[in-house]
């Protein structure tokens, strides 16, 4: 590939192609707003009045996964580190299976809407509350403004593509089919925006394959090049990727989201049945299935056509997460309107995951904050009251966008945070459903220092990253490189260059307790919620107090497994305060991937996956 640093730009149809994917996501949420009758109570409006089908649901529960930073950042992780990013398909499995068998069948029982009712419900209201708080500012304030601003600077910067344009449209249209049309129209759009996002990862790979006649040759450089790294059963708990970091990390990390976040539970707990809410999920795991695959085949086809000539280091682009709209650019520039397909799916994946962010928002507003202390709002009152919490965090979710903008490099920070919150929470709802006789007391003291240590390490290792033999990045070249504009002085760059160890001292933890792996953050927070958890109930008296069993994971919950024959109608429940002894009665983390955004507004400081 000759790197002139003169890419194409976006053409007119790319344009016509991304503007095309917003009007039929709007009129989705048009045509869901009337039908029916429209959202006439609160329960339409925030669960489609519990009447969803397995297939969407599953297809929805994908397109949230895949967010922009996905389309972005796995390819071009498994450009710099490898494809031992796979090792995440068996991780996918275990989180479904935990998801579907222990949490689903607690919160589908008890029909709650906010999965923090369950903790009101189990414990006291007091930890519904802090869970509640914990879901509004990571997700508000943190996450979508993010999701929606990182994308958009890497694809502006590589295409051209107007920033805030596509920030302003992509937020305005997400809002709008919201507020309309609530999970219904989130749900449908969902599955529009997936097939657009699979349909712009396969241009990619097609076109990649022609241009490298084959997918041997593709497979064949990558195995040269480093890429096929699968396996590495390095027990090290401080290296960044391996295979028991992958696997015991990643589970616990991702079942914080498919298992108690709001922006997942709400819509597999939408189901008409048990059955059809389970079956969401395991269908769901051959779409995340499917991504993997995706994304895989479009990092390896990154290196085999960059393998002699990396843009990165050729600095024709300021950062890993714009090399694929740069590959795109560069392979796809005689065929109009397939770049703006390319963007168009990356968009997709930043509508799926905001929609979804907006809708949660909204119902764990309405369900947690406003009718415990409201409860004369009638349904229809409720229902208009959920479509304003909509627009509101929808009018949130740009603000933060434009926040982002200005917050350059302290973002990772605020992201990684936004993650550590996940291990805490699943520790604490670990707790209720696992065991009988934790208490309130012991929950709150479990959650604090879960919270407490995972913050501690997570913010350490943010002060002082891991150094390069510990996040394992492979070689990248620029010897075949053809570069007009002078910028490369030397054809070949080692690694030392390309990271170099930080001058400045580094006191003893920072390459130990600061270097743990990324994904046993939420590991450590779950492990540790749950152990001082038992204890502190134990202390407390958890023995004596007789807990429900329909707050429990039940053996029955195991025998009637994907039974049709019982009746399934959830338990819809009033929740009011539920006493036992003296303790009373109810969350991407984000994703595995980390996008930088810039430091000024001329640079990109990168991704870390």
């Amino acid at each position: 590939v000759n790197l002139s640093g003169r890419m194409a730009r976006f053409t007119v149809w790319d344009y016509v192609v991304f503007a095309a994917m917003l009007l039929i996501s709007a009129v989705i949420g048009v045509y869901y707003a009337f039908v029916g009758g429209g959202q006439k109570t609160s329960k339409d409006f925030l669960m489609a009045g519990r009447s969803m089908h397995a297939l969407p649901v599953a297809l929805s529960l994908t397109a949230s996964f895949m967010s922009a930073v996905t389309v972005l950042g796995t390819p071009a992780e498994i450009y710099r580190y490898g494809a031992i990013f796979c090792i995440f398909a068996i991780t996918y499995c275990l989180v479904v299976l935990c998801s579907a068998e222990i949490f689903l069948p607690v919160f589908y029982r008890l029909g709650i809407t906010s999965t923090y009712e369950y903790l009101e419900l189990r414990f006291n209201k007091y930890l519904r509350l802090c869970g509640t708080i914990l879901f509004i500012i990571q997700t508000a304030t943190l996450y979508t403004g993010i999701v929606i601003y990182a994308p958009a600077l890497a694809l502006n910067q590589v295409t051209g593509f107007d920033l805030w344009g596509a920030v302003v449209a992509t937020g305005v249209v997400c809002t709008f089919y919201c507020t309309l049309g609530g999970l219904k129209a989130v749900v449908w759009t969902d599955v529009f925006q997936v097939g657009i996002m699979v349909a712009g990862f396969s241009s990619v790979i097609i076109r990649a394959v022609v241009v490298q006649e084959g997918i041997g040759r593709i497979v064949n450089d990558s195995y040269h090049g480093g890429r096929l790294n699968f396996w590495d059963f390095d027990p090290n708990p401080l290296q960044r990727h391996t295979f028991w970091t992958i696997i015991i990390g990643g589970t616990f990390t991702w079942t914080s989201i498919y298992g108690i976040n709001q922006s997942q539970v709400q819509r597999y707990i939408a189901c008409k049945s048990r059955f059809h809410a389970k079956l969401s999920l395991y269908i769901n795991l051959v779409g995340l299935w499917a991504i993997l695959t995706c994304a895989t085949l479009c990092g390896l086809a990154l290196y085999s056509i960059y393998k002699d000539c990396d843009p990165w280091t050729a600095k024709q682009v300021s950062a890993l997460d714009q090399l694929m709209p740069y590959l795109v650019l560069d392979i796809l520039r005689d065929f109009p309107g397939v770049p703006g397909l390319f963007v168009a799916s990356a968009y997709s994946g930043t509508l799926s995951t905001v929609s979804s962010s907006i809708n949660a928002l909204a119902a764990v507003t309405v369900e947690d904050l406003i009718k415990p202390y409201f409860r004369s709002l009638s349904e229809k009152k409720l229902s208009w009251i959920s479509m304003g919490m909509s627009l509101f965090y929808g009018g949130v979710c740009i603000a933060m966008a434009a926040v982002a903008s200005l917050l350059g490099a302290l973002l990772q920070a605020a992201l990684s945070i936004f993650g550590m919150v996940g291990g805490p929470l699943l520790g604490l709802f670990s707790l209720g459903i696992l065991c009988s006789f934790a208490n309130g007391i012991g929950a709150f003291v479990g959650l604090v220092s879960g919270f407490t240590i995972s913050l501690w390490v997570g913010i350490g290792s943010q002060i002082y990253p891991p150094l390069p033999e510990r996040t394992k990045p492979l070689y990248l070249s620029t010897a075949g490189c053809n570069i007009s504009s002078g910028n490369l002085t030397s054809t070949e760059i080692p690694l030392t260059t390309i990271f170099s160890t930080p001058t400045a001292e580094r006191p003893a933890l920072a390459d130990t307790w600061y270097s743990l792996s990324y994904l046993y953050f939420s590991t450590l927070g779950t492990l540790i919620t749950v152990v001082v958890g038992i204890i502190i109930s134990l202390l407390t008296g958890g023995l004596k107090q007789n807990t429900d069993r329909k707050f429990l994971l039940t053996k029955e919950d195991f025998l009637s497994n994907f039974s049709r024959s019982k009746s399934e109608t959830p338990e819809v429940l009033n929740c009011k305060p539920f006493t036992m002894a003296d303790e009373g009665t109810d969350n991407p983390a984000f994703s595995h991937i980390e996008m930088d955004v810039a430091s000024d507004k001329n640079k990109v400081n990168g991704l870390h996956m």
